[in-house]
């Protein structure tokens, strides 16, 4: 028998089924090994030395696989084709004794027969290059959360955390919310004339004042509105310069894992967590009748534009057949990927051009059609020729100043035969109406039918949605394709943002999270230190640069920060005009691990510490009462507890007496204490009432209540569950 070792159980049934029986195929679901779960786990002494552990929720699945890997005659390890799965399978070669320099690795990028088939034939080493980036991520993630979070709770409140993505995407949403919050708008004004021809036509079009004097011209405000409109009334309008010209709309390249979820947002209205279930779904195998377990896309996790000579070939045989071959390009279309791309995969691309959407809609939920469509269809395009119009652009002519309006009419639709559904959506302004300006010439007479003046404001910069944060992340290299939805999860997991209509909308807690972070934390919270970080870890990758190295060079710096935050933080007292009863200096508020509390400024020659007062009681002061403290004499006052309020004696700390509110004052009896003739006083505690001398603490005698007492007026035989005296 021969074991193939997977992660995702979804895919398990589609790559049994390429293998035949001779395999069996495990699948580990996710990390097996990973540093501790509680606890720090890594030798910042010892050349940042990771102690990884069998995961607590993965040990009966480490029993098993064990159990299955004894029985095997081949074990070939195939998880995902990226950092994260070369890692994975370093962990489980680990565990199964397997030496990852043998040819134990296997990958593809898509889960067809061939694909499957072919990685089987060609088995080589893991990538320990890989694996060391990944590790440098794990251990560089695990020392910023670790010593960051702490802070947090110390000094917002318990159960927060940070780390070196998720901190630095909070800051941009936080960022993007105070430009809302200080933005000022300014007013323009939209000037735009209705033309026509004196004669020949009756159509009109739309022109918009575009400059003055041969200066682009803006309008700010209804008194230059009004001169404009003044100056121009009456005068004669001319057609002063027409360009026309064919122009071309390349087809937009196929989907990486970004630019696919944002899409799917934008066009489909699915965010970022049904997106990734869907896309999961098509990847590793859906149940499609006449066909069984069969996935539909290449691997979902990529930054790569990269397609296969195979897939183009496909592409193009099919284009070829069903659209003809002025629908595809003379030269094939090739698309570079961002500098910072890893370019580990192709692009995100359907498997088989011959399973269409419709062919297998019946088979599928509804986000899983939506989606393959949209991906299916963009793959096409992808690989389809341009689409050209004719252009024009008219100036229209009154004294000095001009007027202009543009227009295109379709020659060829190219890919958007396929696309222009989706075209039509991507548009933000209005529906293009100069699609037909009349014939027009040089220096021809036109009519004004009239000018529309629109006043306008600037608006305030859009929140982020899930899709434009994920774009953002993108464009300034904060993360990998792996990482962008669980961050974004997490930063609505921790009540950091939360979603507003479809927009991300910072908490009051996200704010104080990110100011903190920044105050003290600058480089961590920087985003092109963050970005050259991404950029450190592929140069690992790449071989170029050793992980400790990189970890060390960031850990030096970030050590500093953090002592300095350490001494910040712990000088950061709020003074309080209250005394403490103790010794008689001022009390100060402290922030600790439940929150902030009063503390004695004499510190550490007194530790008095007390509860502040929760802003729901009507007050926190200590108040009077007419009862007598029974063992001093002194008036006992109520004071707040961390378990409610309490009797306490107002002579204290000479006097330590306290009180449940729900206990009963002391009743003094006719009893005479038969140790030193004081009176007994009936007292109460948890467990019922009891006689006790009233001389204590001098006499600390006690006796049960007789029972003729028992039964006198006023005493409840069954106890009251009064606090201990």
């Amino acid at each position: 028998m021969k074991l193939v070792v997977i992660e995702g159980p979804g895919k398990r049934a589609t790559i049994k089924k390429y293998l035949g029986k001779d395999y069996e195929v495990f699948a580990t679901v996710g990390h097996v090994r990973d540093l501790p779960v509680h606890g720090f786990g890594v030798d910042v002494n010892n050349n940042y030395n990771p102690k990884y552990e069998i995961l607590p929720d993965k040990k009966e699945v480490v029993k098993s696989l064990k159990e299955t890997a004894s029985k095997a005659d081949t074990i070939l390890l195939a998880t995902d084709p990226d950092r994260e799965g070369e890692a994975i399978s370093w962990h489980v070669a680990n565990v199964l004794g397997l030496n990852p320099n043998d040819h134990v690795r296997i990958e593809f990028n898509e889960i067809s027969k061939n694909a499957v088939q072919k990685a089987i034939q060609s088995p080589r080493a893991i990538d320990l290059r890989l694996v060391d980036a990944q590790q440098a991520r794990r251990v560089l993630d695990r020392i910023v959360g670790y010593k960051l979070s702490p802070i947090l709770c110390r000094k917002i409140q318990p159960k927060l955390s940070a780390g070196r993505v998720q901190s630095v995407t909070l800051k941009l949403v936080v960022d993007r919310e105070r430009e809302r919050e200080n933005f000022k708008p300014e007013e323009s004004w939209s000037i735009v004339a209705t033309i026509k021809k004196l004669e020949g036509s009756t159509k009109t079009f739309k022109a918009t004042l575009f400059s003055k004097a041969g200066k682009k011209i803006k309008i700010s405000n209804a008194t230059q509105k009004d001169a404009l409109l003044t100056d121009i009334e009456g005068q004669e309008w001319h057609i002063s310069n027409i360009k026309k010209n064919i122009t071309h709309s390349h087809a937009p390249a196929p989907y990486i894992t970004s630019s696919m979820q944002q899409d799917a947002l934008n066009k489909l209205g699915m965010n970022l967590k049904r997106t990734t279930r869907a896309a999961q779904d098509l990847y590793e195998g859906v149940e499609i009748a006449g066909h069984g377990k069969t996935a539909l896309i290449t691997y979902i996790r990529t930054d790569s534009v990269r397609v296969s000579p195979e897939a183009m070939a496909m592409a193009k045989d099919y284009i070829l057949s069903k659209f003809g071959k002025e629908y595809y390009p003379d030269t094939p279309n090739v698309y570079r990927s961002k500098k910072s791309a890893q370019d580990a995969h192709e692009a995100i691309r359907p498997i088989y051009i011959d399973i269409t959407p419709e062919s297998v809609k019946s088979s599928l939920s509804e986000d899983n059609y939506k989606l393959y469509k949209l991906v299916y269809e963009r793959f096409l395009a992808s690989q389809m020729s341009d689409a050209t119009y004719d252009s024009v652009s008219v100036d229209v002519s009154v004294k000095d100043y001009i007027f202009r309006a543009t227009g295109k009419t379709p020659v060829f639709p190219g890919y958007t035969i396929l696309y222009q559904d989706y075209v039509a959506k991507d548009k933000d302004a209005e529906e293009d109406d100069q699609a037909h300006i009349p014939p027009l010439s040089e220096g021809e007479i036109v009519q004004n039918k009239g000018i529309k003046a629109d006043q306008k404001f600037t608006k305030p910069p859009a929140r982020y949605t899930e899709a434009s944060l994920v774009k953002t992340m993108e464009e300034k290299g904060i993360g990998r394709p792996a990482t962008y939805t669980p961050t974004i999860t997490v930063l609505f997991n921790r009540k950091y943002v939360v979603s507003e209509k479809k927009f991300i909308k910072p908490t009051e807690l996200g704010f104080a999270v990110t100011d903190l972070l920044v105050s003290h934390f600058p480089d961590i919270m920087n985003i092109g230190f963050t970005a050259d970080m991404e950029s450190d870890l592929d140069k690992i990758a790449d071989g170029e640069k050793q992980w400790q190295q990189v970890i060390d060079t960031f850990y030096q710096d970030f050590k500093k920060e953090m002592e300095a935050a350490g001494e910040a933080l712990r000088g950061e007292v709020e003074e309080t005009d209250e005394i403490c009863e103790k010794c008689g200096s001022p009390m100060v508020i402290r922030t600790g691990r439940y929150g902030k509390f009063l503390a004695c400024s004499n510190f550490p020659k007194c530790k008095n510490i007390k509860n502040i007062a929760d802003e729901n009681n009507a007050s926190q002061e200590v108040e009077e009462t007419d009862e007598i403290c029974p063992e001093c004499g002194h008036k006992l006052v109520i004071r707040p507890g961390k378990y409610g309020k309490f009797f306490a004696c107002s002579n204290y700390p000479t006097c330590t007496y306290k009180r449940n509110m729900k206990g009963s004052a002391p009743v003094e009896t006719d009893i005479v204490c038969d140790k030193c003739g004081h009176k007994m006083l009936e007292r109460t505690s948890k467990y019922g009432k009891f006689l006790a001398c009233s001389n204590y603490p001098k006499c600390k005698n006690i006796m049960s209540i007789p029972k003729d007492l028992k039964n006198s007026e006023g005493t409840d035989t069954k106890g009251d569950n009064g606090a201990q005296g």
